[in-house]
């Protein structure tokens, strides 16, 4: 095996058993920035020792029993800092007989256990979204700072200083690392979901940036969240947001055309949607729908998602059940965005008069003066009613809007069709 080949597999294996290998340090040194350094203290030592010697048999064993070695190198160093020289001998070997068996042991506690330390604590409401966002990514996700920063079009020193000041703000707030208790749960279950589900939409629909999505971001909160669902399995909403991204990552081939474009939901191929994601999906909702007790937002919007999914042409899609669940996310979770994602299920099933009607209400809306889905909405309706002139000004606003330029590019398409006489639809659910 070359050189190459043996970096290629290290970073492989470093990608699967990272966050494993955090989680088990940061329980016993209490400090999430420690445990990772000591955790890429370990990967620096598998850089330089294997291409020498060969990948080991178990390389997460391997890593595993680096990071932990390192570990009590810093207790040894911590301690001998702080007693005294000649105490340090007798101290010492006491030490090692008492901590390292412990160590060791909570090294073998159960994976899970402290995997789901780690979720809590890298998505702590102490953090803002965007920190959590990036720290979730680093810990959980292994991705580098340089991918994070690829992925987020940000200065790579920006994200670099936003992980730092995450793990110092973790720290100096005490954060404790184990799982919330009681009534705690359901709250820091949700920071947890809110951000798995921020980074699959910024994968899924990608905010600024010459890309219209980025998959692998879309796989990471895939992943990370059917680690979550995995971690605790009593949880409907966990169950809900894996089903929500199945579907809706089913979708990825069909959604780009051959240039990198956007096709919007009801001009795909159905038949490049990926039937394997949609069954893994309806299976989550399934198990969410059998865990029981009202359906929450994630569930809802995978119950949404799952109506495209059963829909073999866009024709046959089942708009009035898809704005009755609308109906019932707005009761649970009341937001302006439902209410416009709500207004073109009503005008799919009930015309863009109706439609238009619920649109010109969230007009006034201070937090949609800027979200260009609202002008592009309106757009397609005012197309659909033959309002032409009305259409090209709110498609060309819309366009104006956003950051991400393969939509400003079809936006501006479509709001040139005006002119012409004719625009296709414009919204995407």
């Amino acid at each position: 095996m070359t050189a190459t080949d043996t970096h290629r597999t290290i970073d492989a294996v470093w990608h699967i058993e990272s966050a494993r290998i955090i989680a088990g340090l940061a329980r016993m040194v209490r400090d999430v920035g420690l445990a990772e350094e000591l955790a890429q203290d370990a990967l620096v030592a598998a850089l330089e020792q294997w291409p020498e010697s060969g990948i080991p048999d178990n390389p997460g064993a391997w890593l595993t029993a680096a990071a932990r070695h390192r570990a009590i190198d810093h207790f040894r160093r911590q301690e001998m800092r702080e007693r005294k020289h000649e105490e340090i001998g007798r101290e010492l070997e006491a030490r090692q007989e008492r901590t390292v068996p412990d160590f060791e042991a909570a090294m073998d506690d159960d994976v899970g256990d402290d995997l789901l330390r780690l979720v809590f604590a890298a998505c702590h409401p102490v953090l803002s979204p965007e920190a959590r966002a990036a720290l979730t990514l680093r810990l959980l996700g292994g991705l580098t700072t340089a991918e994070i920063a690829r992925a987020y079009l940000l200065p790579e020193a920006t994200v670099a200083q936003r992980i730092v000041r995450a793990k110092r703000t973790l720290a100096e707030a005490h954060v404790p690392f184990e799982v919330p208790r009681g009534d705690e749960i359901e709250a820091r279950l949700a920071s947890v979901l809110e951000v798995i589900y921020l980074i699959f939409n910024e994968g899924y629909s990608a905010t600024a940036g010459d890309d219209w999505m980025r998959p692998a971001l879309c796989e990471e909160a895939l992943r990370l969240g059917r680690i979550v669902a995995e971690l605790v399995p009593r949880e409907p909403e966990v169950h809900g947001l894996v089903a929500l991204m199945e579907i809706q990552a089913s979708r990825a081939r069909a959604r780009v055309g051959p240039s990198g474009e956007p096709i919007l939901l009801l001009d795909q191929n159905r038949g490049l949607w990926d039937h394997l994601l949609i069954h893994r999906g309806l299976a989550a909702l399934d198990r969410a729908a059998k865990l029981g007790g009202a359906r929450g937002p994630y569930a809802l919007q995978a119950a949404i998602t799952a109506c495209h999914a059963r829909a073999r042409t866009a024709a046959e899609t089942d708009w009035e059940r898809i704005a009755e669940l609308y109906d019932d996310l707005l009761r649970i979770s009341p937001s302006p965005v439902v209410e416009l994602n709500r207004a073109v299920a009503v005008s799919m099933a009930h015309g863009p008069a109706a439609g238009l009607d619920l649109l010109d209400a969230l007009t006034s809306e201070p937090s949609l003066r800027s979200y260009h889905l609202l002008p592009s909405v309106r757009g397609d309706f005012l197309v659909k009613l033959g309002r032409l002139d009305e259409a090209r000004v709110e498609l060309e606003r819309a366009a104006s809007l956003t950051r991400n330029a393969r939509e400003r590019d079809l936006l501006l398409k479509r709001a040139a069709a005006c002119s012409r006489g004719g625009a296709g639809h414009t919204h995407s659910p």
